[in-house]
């Protein structure tokens, strides 16, 4: 193989694009004029899964183009981001039993790119908080005005 990071990525596609397809069998698929909940999951997780393996099969068969090898695992970015997440998640549905409430939309937003922006190697606080404040601004414009869901925008202790 000459380019194993293309080869790696296309076992990821696959293995990502298998999974949802093998978890979008639990749901009714239906037909392609009347599609039922998994039918979008399932044709999604197989064009992914499909799109990996011509990766995998032109990285083994194709021999020509640059040689680019794995490198190491950037765990500094990995662990930030996964972490930005998790506190994300925390930000908008609190841990009751732990006795943690919802901070709401916004504070989760703000948490999730203060957090996420610490993985690089750079951290401008004036750039974070812009982006925090049109990612929250843009957030609430798309899901609490548009699409009218109901999520707790504001700490519970301001909402009350």
């Amino acid at each position: 193989m000459k380019n194993d990071k293309d080869f790696y990525a296309g076992l990821l596609f696959m293995l990502t694009g298998g999974s949802f397809a093998w978890g979008a069998t639990s749901y009714q698929l239906g037909t392609s004029a009347r599609m039922g909940p998994g039918f979008f999951p399932m044709m999604l997780g197989l064009l992914l899964a499909v799109l990996g393996a011509v990766m995998m099969v032109r990285c083994v068969w194709h021999r020509a183009g640059s040689s680019e090898k794995v490198g190491r695992w950037a765990w500094r970015p990995l662990i930030f981001i996964i972490v930005a997440n998790l506190i994300f998640g925390v930000a908008l549905g609190g841990l009751p039993s732990l006795g943690v409430p919802a901070v709401g939309l916004i504070a989760g937003i703000y948490m999730l790119t203060f957090t996420a922006c610490l993985a690089g190697d750079s951290f401008n606080l004036r750039e974070t908080a812009l982006l925090a404040s049109v990612l929250a601004a843009l957030s609430y414009v798309a899901f609490v005005l548009l699409l009218k869901l109901q999520l707790p925008v504001w700490p519970v202790f301001l909402a009350s």
